[in-house]
């Protein structure tokens, strides 16, 4: 099956370990880890000739380009390679899954694949993550892993990256996501890789912030000190040296406030702190672009400031724009670009790119930069030098923003590689994975604390021959903070993957499946709106099969008799002051014997919105004792999941049959009848309609009340007297 490919000695010896073993490939950019998956595939193939593999990548230039590679190297008819991405429709993609015995897919659009039923991971005999360091936290490469570890017949993963992480715990994470029970790492310094290793030099460029920009940055940190200082006095803060709080202390102290006032603890410090806390982020973020960037970029980023301050009722911007230093930052910013002073930065980077293009006409240059804004700033500046031609490559369009489709991030790719221009600048989409061939010199705009992200931009280049980077860096500014941080952070990946294998608890060996494993004892059918929720990805971890369809009511049904409806606690109290709960409630009390309503979230139910506990109590005791319908509360997906799963399993234990999800209604007594009839007038509903029944007796009497009559009763003014006779007097079709 393969073809035209020649594996180097570490290659082959990888590849023996991960044909055997569940394996996690840590190799340098640029080393051939998407080779060792071309011969795992077909060594799969061969051994499972009706199964398929499927390789999972974060992008999709990145899927495209496994697709040329893997074209490339196997000798399969071409319908045998499927590429699934948004653009592919749904039903094609269930086709293409018959037909096709590889297929390359973006992880997110495959997880509805999964849930929908349309696609079979227990055909898949490889599945191969690459970019695998984004296999953590909820990322969708972590639930298609569990799904596939549980589901296959022959499972087999493979995870490929340059850089799994800066510590045990984020490897050991993605050890665990992945179900990896071997690591096979590689650095440029081991024997068998140091023949095919292009030496890299990495220079670091330092550059002076000018003295207007340095009084910028001064005015920012006096606002952000007395911040700190206030949420220090009020006892949010704990630390005791407010000179050096990072972004990351930042976001830290958010998350812990955050979760205070979800679990109740609502005092005034909190909801000051959460406000103090908001106006930091914000101004933390314009002090580290004045740093890194330039008056260009950060006058932007002001102005959109300056219109959310405009438009909105928010005190935290509001007290940021009354505040004196941040006034004088303002004001010395714009002054500044008035005069066109920009950061040194800008004046360096075009001195090299014309150096270089100067002694190597042919050279490719890729600049990195974190900012979009500045991207655009940085093209325009180069655009002037003579021989340069730069373009822009970024990710797709935000809201109210600009950006690039998936066909023009290609499509520009390709010209860059043949050399149609010299100079692209990349924000972060531009990082991972994409092949380029041939790049001379790839540049750093700023340092980043990231290892991750910093050995992923470095590896554009040394791929065919010797490779430069150059870092650009500001002295005495945040770009030394990130410079020493993605070092050590590198340094401590290297020395964890060296000491890893004695400490990780690896996963244990998957068993071969049974028919028995493939036997679905639990049905639940699912509203077509749960699609890609927690709570359905966690019933299918759980074992469940999933059957979704529209719903007349309620979002899961378990059993003929039962049935439940679930709301996020916002979701709950908005529903009360629109009045579409009792609408709902009462056709699922209609339907189903055994109704039940989830409150999902650990927020107090009586202070997500501005309603009166008594009118949330009020509803409470209508649904329970009114309605008879039972009321759970559970604190996130998982819970509800697990819930909704244990009473589909009891309710289904004795009854083996399969049930409609287009549930037909139970029978009604003659009193429930007419109450759903009458609540179904003009602004009468389930609570008026018992109202008007006892006062008219029959619905006849109501049909002929006159509109006087009908205001006698209460809650019924002269607008909905006259909005119901017009309905019922109204002849048929007329609009």
């Amino acid at each position: 099956m393969l073809k035209d490919i020649s594996p180097r000695l570490y290659q082959q010896t990888i590849f023996a370990k991960a044909s055997q073993k569940n394996t996690l490939v840590v190799l340098p950019t640029g080393m051939g880890k998407t080779a060792i998956a071309i011969m795992l595939s077909a060594h799969r193939l061969q051994q499972f000739p009706n199964s398929k593999v499927l390789m999972l990548s974060p992008t999709r230039p990145l899927v495209n380009q496994h697709l040329a590679s893997f074209r490339s190297f196997l000798e399969l008819p071409e319908n045998q390679f499927a590429v699934f991405t948004g653009f592919v429709k749904p039903k094609t993609r269930e086709k293409l899954w018959k037909e096709a015995k590889i297929i390359f897919s973006t992880p997110q659009g495959l997880e509805n694949d999964i849930i929908a039923g349309r696609i079979k991971l227990e055909d898949v005999s490889l599945l191969v993550i690459d970019e695998a360091h984004r296999a953590v936290k909820e990322y969708s490469y972590v639930w298609i892993a569990k799904q596939y570890h549980a589901k296959a017949r022959y499972p087999r993963i493979l995870g490929l990256t340059a850089s799994p992480g800066s510590d045990k715990e984020s490897i050991q994470e993605i050890i665990s996501t992945l179900f990896i029970e071997e690591i096979e790492s590689r650095s440029h310094s081991d024997p068998d890789v140091q023949p095919y290793v292009q030496e890299i030099d990495v220079e670091w460029v330092k550059v002076a912030l000018p003295d207007e920009l340095m009084k910028v940055k001064k005015y920012f940190e006096m606002f952000l000190h007395t911040r700190y200082q206030e949420l220090k006095e009020i006892g949010v803060l704990q630390k005791e040296n407010l000179a050096y709080i990072s972004k990351t202390d930042i976001l830290s102290l958010q998350g812990q406030i955050q979760a205070k006032i979800a679990q109740g603890e609502k005092t005034p410090q909190l909801w000051r702190g959460i406000s103090l806390v908001a106006e930091a982020m914000k101004v933390y973020h314009a002090m580290e672009i004045t740093q890194t960037q330039g008056i260009t970029t950060l006058c932007k980023y002001l102005d959109k400031l300056e219109n959310e301050y405009t438009a909105s009722t928010s005190k935290a911007i509001k007290r940021i724009f009354e505040d004196q230093h941040f006034k004088a930052a303002l004001y010395l910013a714009r002054e500044l670009r008035d005069k066109n002073i920009s950061h040194p930065k800008i004046g360096k980077l075009k001195e090299i790119i014309e150096k270089e293009i100067e002694e190597n006409p042919k050279a490719k240059i890729i600049i990195f930069n974190q900012y979009r804004d500045n991207v655009v700033a940085v093209q325009r500046e180069l655009s002037s030098l003579k021989n340069v031609i730069p373009k822009v490559f970024v990710g797709q369009a935000k809201k109210n923003d600009t950006g690039m489709s998936q066909k023009e991030q290609i499509s520009l790719l390709e010209k860059f590689r043949e050399g149609a221009f010299n100079v692209i600048i990349m924000t972060s989409v531009g990082e991972e994975g994409l092949d380029i061939p041939k790049v001379d010199l790839v540049i750093f705009y700023e340092p980043i604390p990231s290892a991750i992200r910093h050995i992923q931009r470095r590896g554009r280049t040394g791929r065919q021959e010797k490779g430069r980077v150059i870092i650009l860096v500001a002295e005495k500014t945040i770009d030394e903070n990130y410079r020493w941080s993605a070092h050590h952070k590198e340094k401590r990946m290297f020395r964890s993957l060296s000491t890893l294998k004695k400490d990780v608890q690896f996963a244990k060996p998957a068993k071969e499946k049974t028919l028995n494993d493939f036997e679905k004892k639990v049905v639940i059918i699912a509203d077509v709106r749960e699609k890609g929720s927690t709570v359905i990805k966690e019933l299918l971890s759980l074992g469940a099969e999933i059957k979704l369809g529209q719903l007349p009511c309620a979002d899961f049904i378990v059993s003929e008799r039962a049935a439940i409806e679930r709301k996020a606690v916002e979701d709950f109290v908005s529903s009360i002051l629109d009045g579409r709960l009792l609408d709902q409630l009462k056709v699922l009390r209609y339907t189903f014997d055994r109704p039940l309503v989830i409150i999902e979230g650990e927020q107090d139910i009586f202070s997500v919105r501005n309603v009166h506990p008594n009118a949330i109590r009020g509803m409470l005791a209508t649904i329970t004792m009114s309605f008879g319908i039972p009321l759970i509360q559970t604190r996130n997906g998982k819970e509800t999941a697990a819930l909704i799963y244990l009473i589909a399993k009891r309710e289904q234990e004795d009854d083996k049959k399969t049930f409609d999800p287009h549930a037909s209604k139970k029978p009604m007594t003659p009193k429930e009848q007419q109450e759903y009839i009458v609540s179904s007038l003009p602004g009468i509903g389930p609570q008026l309609a018992p109202s008007l029944l006892k006062h008219f007796s029959t619905i006849q009497n109501i049909i002929n009340a006159s509109e006087q009559d009908l205001q006698k009763i209460e809650k019924i003014g002269k607008e909905k007297a006259k909005k119901i006779k017009d309905m019922v007097e109204r002849e048929y079709g007329k609009e």
